[in-house]
């Protein structure tokens, strides 16, 4: 009987991943296209199908099946993996109740509409009552998930986008981290030179949409299973054969919107990577957001960066902006892509100074999880912060505590696995290039394939077969996380 009882979950977790991922387009269209006057209408259509969704996950015949389907021992190893991560997902479902499925959904809803007007105007207090409630309701789970998985609250909540890794491993991470990076940073900012030429002009938004198109294609994005849109933050969601990826333009500034799109054109192409034969099951999905960002990073700061693609994407700049001269130089350009200065948005920051925006965010976090910050005295300790990690304070909350839609999207716990995935898109890229010594050659002609062919072998077929990022990193580069290498690939582009 066992052995019927995992088909059937397999069924009911495929029932379930589609409902899922229609959810998400819906939550994309709400972010994109849905007017404002409709997010209330949509807010209650979503929390709505987010009860339901929540239902059909927390049924007790599940639990029933999962009971029977554990006694079984005919499972193949990926059957294995996935019923443990069928367990997983249940275990997390069922802590929480319906009502606060529900209610977190309409918080958040509310929430993100309002903060999107408030980062306009740099207005906290108008978010500020919105915003703890998701707080509030963000704890309110936490703790009940940790009751249930024997976790500390904020465990919980980085359990959810991080499996595997709870804040006394992610302390530790940061610890060696911060343990050099400072002097690195004042290193890197005595030697650096002057700034390199401005690429000024006028950038128009359909050239830079046709050369961010371009260079997803030139990644090997599939444009029959997904496309680029605009919005107010930069994402990459859907599903991996519906993959949407945003950005946002500015004239001014080219670079911004085109190094977002290369960003977000890896995370889509893990998902539209990711095993075919287990696509509704909870293996075949993605390993946790620092994976998740392991594959964003590796494109933008690992190839993207590179002084090997500045001479690959130089020509192309020319072409599509009708711009010359030695600004546009591949050496320029590089220098430009490199530029080390410490700044107030996150999403602008050099890969240097980037750790610090979020080891401020998971503290803060931290913090506003555990009680010892009240939400009121955010901004301060934001501004606080700022200047003790950086020396810099922001001059108003947009540039500071309002910047991110993380937090209004009920997305608490999620911002370690940026610096995370950094590291393990450092360690990734050197075991790329150990298995393809002519890996940087490639990248110079617009030729990612072995880049990509590598991830696809050794990262997206492996899906969440591991179960967590460090078993993920051990099988493809023979190590857990190891900040080394990324202290390795900072020392060797900056200093060396």
């Amino acid at each position: 009987m066992s052995a019927e009882s995992y088909a059937e979950l397999e069924r009911r977790f495929a029932r379930m991943s589609k409902v899922g991922g229609a959810l998400g387009m819906l939550h994309w269209d709400q972010s994109v296209i849905m007017p404002a006057g409709g997010a209330e209408a949509r807010g209650e259509q979503l929390a709505t199908l987010r009860l339901i969704a929540h239902e059909m996950q927390t049924d007790p015949a599940v639990g029933d099946l999962l009971a029977a389907a554990e006694a079984a021992d005919r499972l193949d190893p990926w059957q294995a993996a996935n019923l443990r991560l069928m367990r997983r997902r249940y275990d997390h479902a069922t802590a929480v109740p319906g009502r606060l499925v529900e209610a977190l959904s309409r918080a958040v809803t509310r929430c993100e509409t309002v903060w999107r007007t408030a980062r306009a105007d740099s207005d906290f207090p108008t978010l500020l009552p919105h915003l703890r409630e998701v707080l509030d309701l963000t704890r309110e789970a936490a703790v009940a998930k940790g009751e249930r998985l024997g976790l500390a609250p904020y465990d919980a909540l980085l359990d959810e986008f991080d499996p595997g890794r709870p804040a006394a491993r992610i302390d530790a991470v940061f610890a060696d981290l911060e343990s050099w990076l400072p002097d690195l940073l004042s290193r890197i900012l005595d030697r650096q030179g002057p700034p390199p030429l401005p690429t000024e002009g006028r950038f128009p938004v359909a050239a830079q949409r046709a050369l961010g198109e371009r260079m997803m294609r030139t990644l090997g994005f599939d444009f029959d299973r997904g496309r680029l849109d605009v919005s107010l933050h930069p994402f990459s969601g859907g599903v991996p054969d519906d993959s949407r990826i945003t950005t946002r333009y500015d004239e001014d500034d080219y670079a911004s919107a085109l190094m977002g799109v290369l960003h977000e054109t890896g995370h889509a192409l893990y998902e539209q990577g990711l095993p075919k034969e287990w696509r509704y099951q909870p293996v075949g999905q993605d390993g946790g957001m620092a994976v998740h960002e392991s594959q964003s990073l590796i494109i933008e700061m690992q190839a993207c960066r590179s002084r090997e693609f500045a001479g690959f994407v130089a020509p192309l700049l020319r072409e599509a902006f009708g711009v010359d001269g030695e600004a546009w130089t591949p050496d320029n350009l590089y220098r430009a892509n490199i530029r080390v200065a410490p700044g107030f948005i996150r999403v602008d920051a050099d890969e240097v100074t980037y750790p610090a925006h979020i080891i401020l965010r998971y503290r803060l976090e931290q913090a506003l999880i555990g009680g010892s910050l009240d939400l009121a005295d955010l901004p301060e300790a934001w501004g606080e912060g700022m200047e003790k990690l950086l020396g810099i304070r922001p001059p108003d909350d947009r540039r500071g505590c309002l910047q991110d839609i993380h937090w209004p999207d009920g997305a608490w716990g999620y911002f370690p696995s940026y610096t995370l995935g950094a590291m393990g898109a450092a360690q990734l890229f050197e075991a790329a290039q150990a298995a393809h010594p002519g890996l940087r050659e490639a990248i110079g002609r617009g030729d990612f394939a072995p880049l990509v062919g590598w991830l696809r072998e050794h990262v997206h077929a492996r899906a969440s077969f591991d179960g967590s990022a460090d078993a993920l990193l051990e099988h493809a580069t023979g190590r857990p996380l190891d900040p080394a290498s990324f202290r390795r690939h900072l020392e060797r582009r900056y200093l060396g």
